[in-house]
């Protein structure tokens, strides 16, 4: 599957950029976060990674760790840190890549706050994204709670500054089309 995107091309600015990888728990947010600002650097860009989770507050882990879904009264002062630390990191670096799962439109518009953000959404079936959850180990987020991660989903393809990516292929390709499309669209500096 090629890599798609629904967005506004911006032209390209010296503005910092927030790129943030989103997605339902088990989707590969932080393992392909964590590749596409490695990218940037390979291609001399500075750019700073952060795993969004975390910046949750220790009750909020408890919580998701006891297989209790987190509400948006626990979520809302989490997205302001998140939205608060990419923007300083954006600010130092020129690129902030940041994992945070962004399910709700309003936790994107919290986000959106940052500054110049744009989505990299990790999309896949949940028969996918189960069968690769089984296999993980040692996270905090248990399955049981995937139908949740779905079920808030609001799908962001039809909003702007959204690319879509497959999680079909690996996640080294995975970021490689990230990167490709962050380029394509001139969100990148140049």
């Amino acid at each position: 599957m090629n890599p798609t995107e629904n967005h506004t091309t911006l032209k390209t600015t010296t503005e910092p950029l927030i790129v943030i990888v989103m997605g339902v728990s088990g989707c590969g947010k932080t393992t392909v976060a964590r590749l596409i600002a490695t990218e940037l650097e390979n291609n001399n860009l500075s750019a700073h990674f952060k795993d969004g989770d975390e910046l949750h507050p220790q009750s909020n882990l408890q919580k998701m760790a006891s297989g209790n879904a987190l509400n948006d009264k626990d979520r809302q002062p989490w997205l302001v840190d998140v939205a608060r630390y990419a923007q300083d990191k954006a600010s130092e670096y020129g690129i902030c890549v940041i994992a945070c799962s962004a399910l709700k439109r309003e936790y994107r518009e919290t986000l959106n706050t940052a500054g110049r953000v744009v989505y990299v959404f990790l999309h896949g079936s949940h028969e996918l994204i189960s069968a690769r959850m089984d296999q993980r180990t040692g996270h905090f987020m248990p399955h049981s709670l995937l139908d949740s991660q779905f079920a808030a989903l609001d799908d962001p393809r039809s909003e702007p500054m959204v690319l879509t990516v497959s999680v079909e292929p690996t996640p080294k390709i995975v970021a490689a089309n990230a990167v490709i499309l962050l380029d394509q669209h001139q969100y990148l500096p140049h």
